[in-house]
């Protein structure tokens, strides 16, 4: 355990102390067999939820607006299933994917212009690929800035449109980024008298299909281009400050209604939480800060490696004072250090006072020159990295805080079940606002960001699975939670298009835009309630996620593993351990060692 304790230690402070950028960049999520046909693509994990290889015929890479259409227009004449991809395929779930290994993947990696700013308007438009850093690095450079956004910058601005991804803010429009887009240009099947493809320009007087098209699922057709709203550069002031999360519920609301950008990240079975205070400062405020987040910063593989190999260690001995300890370790570090946030390139204490387009968002681990894989991203799945499962939905205000309370009564009943989460910096809590999209968050809310380990042996239980399966249930079904589009296992998309009161709207306006379903897919359609199978029932399914279990068999009964009722939420069917052999999943996979 020592030795272990020493590689998290190193690993965090090779992060804090690197000087260089030296990260290889993620692979392309798109690999052919031969020049651009005889295609697979996944996401930046390197699987899907389902763990299905998603075959295509073939992949587009249109460089305009003009060649995006010819391309929508050839597959639309030939009836050709398409898809939309990313140039990292960040989005979990599978809306990548197309139906049938004869699909189209049109990649919009070199849609990535900005197409023009206008100072005095405030506005920007940009093609669909181009990345959320690059919008903010060329609205900083002409003293504009986009308020809010997601803190990885990895993301296109159409992919994130697409899953509705956001940052942290009750005020104003709140934190999602497709609030700030005020026209799109869509580009979408058609019949042939319009030459079987149709360029739409959606604005704010056509709010019926801009409501539809801010968060699409990639259903609607390709998004081209996007006209962001900006504002004035300004800067904003960041003190983390950590507290007892025995009042958790009832500060958690009254924090975000206080200070702008806050957040709140949670440790539970350490009984803390660490408040972001995170609030605009006159333009005139001493200070230069950066926020170069040590997650998103390149990692060495070898150390990533050990501690992958310690984790699966630690889940066959069932050690969970072995997680406990490591999870300390890794958040003071991080608290010590700042949580990656410097002032004039050093970090002396709070607050950190710096430009918006700084303080941001970061990822500094998808820069590159290429160094052979020595260091990446800790997720990169060509290196034995960071391996998770990833559970993310919002819980309405008005009941947020009796969420929090039966997380900490699971926690009372089991005091070290989350220090597993918390090897991953505990659960990251940002605020969300009801929003005009049709799918979009249908009320103020708080989203709750939750990963955590998986095993490669997709029959392998976790420690303390049942109370993460009972975490994941409560927050979906008990209080509704609505899942984030681009995250989570296909249990959280279990009847979610009824949670959606407009979801009819939408349904109505992709029926106009692509009515024979060129741009959709069994997975998009079953998420959107056309037709079932969004669970897999099989041996095992409740460990991935793809089924709420109903049997043993769905859990894992040959490591002690079975279908019981929740200890607080008894509708809660999840998988849990019983001692019957202290020999029992003692046997460590090779695979994973």
């Amino acid at each position: 355990m020592r030795k272990l304790l020493h590689v998290f230690k190193s690993t965090l402070i090779f992060l804090l102390f690197i000087n260089e950028v030296i990260s290889t960049p993620p692979e392309d999520p798109i690999k052919c067999l031969s020049k651009n046909t005889n295609c697979t693509i996944t996401n930046a994990n390197g699987i899907f939820p389902d763990r299905s290889t998603c075959k295509v015929g073939e992949v587009k890479y249109p460089t305009s607006e003009e060649e995006l259409i010819s391309v929508v227009a050839s597959a639309t004449k030939n009836k050709i299933k398409m898809k939309v991809a990313t140039r990292f395929s960040h989005s979990i779930p599978k809306l990548v994917c197309p139906d049938g290994q004869k699909g189209l993947l049109i990649s919009t990696n070199n849609l990535n212009k900005i197409l023009k700013i206008d100072k005095e308007a405030k506005t920007m438009v940009v093609e669909s690929g181009v990345t959320l850093r690059e919008i903010i690095s060329e609205a900083g450079k002409v003293g504009l800035a986009l308020p809010y956004a997601p803190y990885w910058w990895g993301i296109t601005i159409g992919g994130l449109m697409a899953t509705g991804a956001h940052g942290s803010s009750l005020w104003g429009k709140g934190s999602a980024v497709h609030e700030y887009v005020v026209e799109i240009r869509i580009v979408s099947p058609s019949n042939p008298l319009d030459g079987y493809v149709k360029v739409r320009t959606l604005d704010e007087f056509d709010q019926d299909h801009l409501n539809a098209a801010k968060v699409s699922l990639g259903v609607l057709g390709v998004i081209s281009q996007v006209t962001l709203k900006l504002e004035s550069i300004f800067k904003r002031s960041i003190t983390y400050l950590s507290k007892n999360d025995s009042d958790l519920g009832d500060e958690l609301i009254s924090f975000g209604r206080k200070h702008e950008f806050g957040d709140v990240t949670w440790y539970p079975s350490q009984r803390k939480a660490v408040y972001r205070i995170d609030d605009r400062v006159p333009i005139n405020s001493n200070g230069d800060g950066l926020y170069d987040s040590i997650p998103f910063r390149p990692t060495l593989s070898a150390e990533l490696a050990i501690v992958r190999t310690a984790e699966d260690i630690q889940e066959v001995k069932r050690d969970a004072k072995g997680k406990c300890d490591g999870a300390k370790l890794i958040t003071s570090t991080l608290a010590t250090f700042g949580y990656g946030l410097t002032n004039n390139g050093v970090f002396f204490g709070y607050p950190i006072v710096g430009f918006n387009n700084r303080m941001q968002s970061s990822g500094t681990c998808l820069d590159s020159l290429n160094d052979g894989l020595i260091t990446a991203c800790a997720w990169d799945s060509r290196i034995k990295g960071q391996f998770y499962h990833q559970t993310t939905f919002s819980i309405p205000l008005s009941v947020v805080k009796y969420f929090i309370e039966d997380v900490q009564k699971l926690v009372q009943l089991e005091p070290n079940s989350l220090c597993g989460l918390e090897l991953n910096n505990g659960i990251l809590m940002r605020y969300v606002t009801a929003s005009s999209a049709y799918l979009g968050k249908t009320e103020d809310a708080v989203d709750f960001d939750i990963t955590y380990y998986r095993s490669k042996d997709p029959l392998r239980p976790r420690l303390f699975e049942d109370i993460l399966e009972e975490i994941e249930q409560i927050g979906l079904f008990k209080y509704k939670g609505l899942p984030h589009w681009g995250k989570n296992r296909n249990l959280g998309f279990v009847g979610v298009i009824k949670k959606y009161p407009n979801a009819e709207k939408f349904l109505k306006v992709k029926a106009e835009y692509d009515s024979v379903g060129l741009f959709s897919s069994e997975w998009t359609d079953q998420v959107l309630g056309l037709k079932e199978g969004v669970t897999i029932l099989k041996d095992g399914c409740a460990l991935e996620g793809l089924c709420i279990c109903s049997q043993d068999s769905h859990c894992a009964p040959k490591y002690g593993y079975f279908c019981k009722p929740g200890r607080i939420f008894k509708d809660a069917r999840v998988c849990a351990f019983h001692d019957v052999k202290k020999t029992e999943g003692q046997n460590v996979v090779k695979d994973e060692l």
